[in-house]
Formats: structure tokens, sequence, C-alpha cells
């Protein structure tokens, strides 16, 4: 037996290696592995301690975390077949997941329809079924892939959208080899790289802009970093949609190059799998919502829904503490305008919402970095109410 685990602690980690994609080196590409070049915080073990432990308390549940419930009742909708003109609809599907419609073009994020978060049907359960059944979900025009972990890039979802609907997939460099041997097209872009898409229902084309965010890449462990990871912007007439993918804070720069490419009228931000040890409020690979608030502010964002909290337990806190922490800290951060507290809040999976035109006036805020308003949002939120939350 240890013979046994020996050799598949040498042979498995090299079989389950890949290299999708090969290129010449870059500010973020050493020509083997991606990085992130503002300094690297995601190779760390989330609430510190040893891998294996770690491993194992998320696998079982040992680590005294708050219980999460074994379903969430949920209503489901059936979206419209299309939004024409400058009106925008979104509903939130769970996770990562959203259906943006507008300009008659039919967006959606992160697709994932699995009842768990893993490989061979292991990982993280589903709590909360999906805001729109898959057969409910209008034809779909673009789907924007933010890197290759799984609950995010879920393969027999995608299978299925492919063989439905035949839609565009943008993704970062090397997740498309992964998809391809799935017999799915992508297209793979660098960060900053643009590419035209036009709805079937005319208009456009219209521009997607592959966007720098803070994260990391790996399907089997060994195979870290060999793709990449990014945000998105959907340049469009009405104002633009921006899409975070999963996230840590890096520089805190990239929200506010993002907003550079001109208004954004709604943002998709994550604000959950924050916390691994009690009481911490961000991780390297994951903001929480005090940090998610700097994101909105950066980018300048007119309207901004909350995602990746609730669906699949991935960290320690309580299924409704993200909110919770996010309202706070909306609170505290001095945004003002007309009902400010309404553009970033919750909203109900599988509740279509409306989505506002684009608020005048809100260039984003380069000049206020994370530790600054980090350290004044801790200030204002260290109350006794949000220090009993779990």
């Amino acid at each position: 037996m240890v013979i046994l685990l020996a050799l598949l602690a040498t042979i498995v980690p090299r079989f389950l290696d890949r290299r999708y994609y090969a290129g010449p080196a870059s500010g973020h590409f050493d020509g083997a592995r991606f990085f992130n070049p503002d300094g690297e915080d995601t190779a760390g073990v989330p609430g510190g301690g040893w891998r294996g432990g770690f491993l194992w308390r998320q696998l079982t549940g040992s680590d005294g975390r708050p219980v999460w419930p074994k379903s969430v009742a949920v209503m489901p909708s059936r979206p419209p077949a299309r939004v024409t003109g400058d009106a925008m609809v979104a509903t939130w599907i769970g996770h990562a997941t959203v259906l943006v419609q507008t300009q008659g073009m039919n967006i959606l994020t992160d697709p994932i329809y699995a009842d768990t978060a893993g490989p061979f049907g292991l990982g993280p359960r589903r709590t909360i079924a999906p805001g729109v059944a898959f057969s409910d979900l209008p034809r779909i025009d673009l789907v924007l892939l933010s890197h290759n972990h799984y609950d995010h890039l879920d393969l027999a979802t995608l299978k299925r959208l492919w063989r439905r609907d035949r839609p565009v997939i943008v993704t970062p460099l090397g997740n498309d080899p992964i998809l391809r041997a799935q017999g799915i097209v992508a297209q793979a872009a660098d960060w900053g790289e643009s590419l035209p898409v036009s709805p079937p229902a005319g208009g456009g084309p219209f521009e997607v802009t592959v966007t720098r965010n803070y994260h990391w890449g790996s399907r089997w462990f060994a195979d870290r970093n060999r793709a990449l990871w990014a945000s998105f912007v959907v340049r469009l007439p009405g104002g633009n949609l921006f899409f975070a993918g999963d996230t840590g804070m890096g520089d805190g720069r990239w929200p506010a190059e993002a907003a550079k490419l001109g208004p954004i009228r709604l943002a998709l931000i994550p604000i959950g799998a924050f916390r691994f040890a009690p009481g911490q409020m961000s991780s390297g690979s994951h903001i929480g919502p005090a940090q998610a608030v700097d994101v909105f502010r950066g980018l300048g964002a007119s309207t901004a829904i909350p995602i990746h909290w609730g669906t699949f337990r991935l960290s320690y806190e309580a299924r409704d503490t993200p909110p919770k922490i996010l309202g706070a800290a909306m609170a505290c951060s001095g945004i003002v305008g007309e009902r400010p507290d309404k553009r970033f809040a919750p909203v109900g999976i599988g509740r279509p919402v409306a989505v506002p035109p684009v608020v005048a006036g809100l260039p984003p805020r380069e000049s206020v970095m994370p530790q600054r308003s980090g350290a004044a949002l801790s200030r204002c939120m260290d109350t006794p109410a949000l220090r009993a939350l779990r």
C-alpha cells in the first residue's frame, strides 16, 4: 500500500497536468503558466494551515461552520424570448449564472446546472434549484465563461447549450481546449482583447472585451494556472455589462480599467465564499461584500447584482451572511444619489429584474484604493450585530 501510494503521488499529478495553452510569454504568462501580475495571494491555503487539513474540513464540514439549509424553495421563472432596444432585464439563475437580455441578445454568464460543483459528481451540492429551468432558457447567443473551476465551467451544461443553440462562447486563453475536447467551439482571448458579437435579432455587432481580474485556474490541482481567468465587458449602446467572474481584489485597479471602456449600466459582482475562518472578511481568491463595494465604486457602475453566494457551499460563512454584510457595507460606503442602497442589493433567484438606465455622473473612483476605503468601511462596520454574523 505504501509503495502504491508513493507511485500514485509521483505519477498521478503529472498525468492530470495539462498544457492547455502555448504562446509567447507576457506580463501575465511565463511561457508555461499564467500568473497575477500584481502579486500572488491565491496560492496559500484559505484561512491558513495545512492544505490536506483544509480539504478534509471542506469535505467533512468539521470546522464548526454554521449550518446551511439542505434546500431552499425557489419559484422558477420563464424569461421572454428576447428583450429589444435599450431595455435590459437580468435574471439571476444561481451562483455566477445570470441571464442578461438586451438589444435582442441573450447573454449567459458561467452557466452551471449541475447538482454538484466538482468532478465525477463530487463536490459541494446545490442548495437551491436554478431560477430558470434549462428547458425554459431562451435561445442563448453569447456565453461569458470566466475560468475553468468546476463551479464556473460546467461541461455538461455547456454541451447541452452547444447542442441546442450554438452560442458564441468567449473565454480567456487556455480554456477553449477543455471545451474542444467535448466538441464545443469557443473563442479564446487574452486580457485586453475584444471580439465582435452580432445578435440574431439584428443590430450590433457588439463588442466583448476580456478584462483583467484576480484569480487562478485549475481542474485537477496539478494543472494550476495552465489556463487564464478573466472578467468581461460587453459594450452596448444603452450602457455596458460588466461580469467580474470569480475574483479576489489584487491591486484593486482592474475595476477602473474595465470602466474606461465606457459607462457600466449593470455589473455582476461576487460577494460569497469569502470566509474560511471565523471573522474573515475576504480571501486572496475571493472578495467579500466589503471589497465588492470597492469594486462597485471603482467601476462607477449604475446598478450591480451580487452573485456567487447562497447556491453552493464553498466556504465557512452562513448562507445569508454575504447579503447581510453587503447591506451594511453599502450603508457605510458613502455612496450618494437616489436610493444608493438599492443600486447594489440582492435579487431573488429566478426573479427577472428590469435594469434602470445608466446614471450620469458616476465616474470610476480610481483614487479610492481598497486599503483606504476598506479601512474606512471596516471602522464603520465594526458593530456588535456584524461581529455576531458567522
